[in-house]
């Protein structure tokens, strides 16, 4: 079974064919490709510097534009009357590898 690391919006993520992951918002097309950081096929192991020659990782966009859960950060100050709320929701995208080459 042949495995990957790949990079995407600042973060690495460990996938292999077939997987479905949110990763942080791409572009609005139906395919993708991201270039592996590390290629694990069997006991053959190739290491990037930083990435694999002559590899990619496809996938495709099943899902765009997906909100993550409300992330609320409060500011308060006892006896100030100073009480500040803030929320934000990041925007992901759901792909699906399809092929490690």
């Amino acid at each position: 079974m042949k495995k990957a690391v790949i990079a995407s919006g600042g973060k690495q993520y460990i996938v292999s064919e077939g997987d479905t992951l949110e990763v942080e918002l791409l572009a609005d097309d139906k395919k993708t490709s991201f270039k592996p950081l590390l290629v694990v096929d069997g006991k053959k192991t190739d290491i990037g510097t930083p990435t694999v020659e002559g590899s990619t990782v496809s996938a495709e966009i099943v899902e765009s534009d997906v909100k993550n859960e409300k992330v609320t950060a409060i500011r308060y100050k006892p006896k100030k009357r100073v009480r500040k709320v803030r929320g934000h929701r990041q925007h992901k995208t759901v792909i699906k590898i399809t092929k490690i080459s």
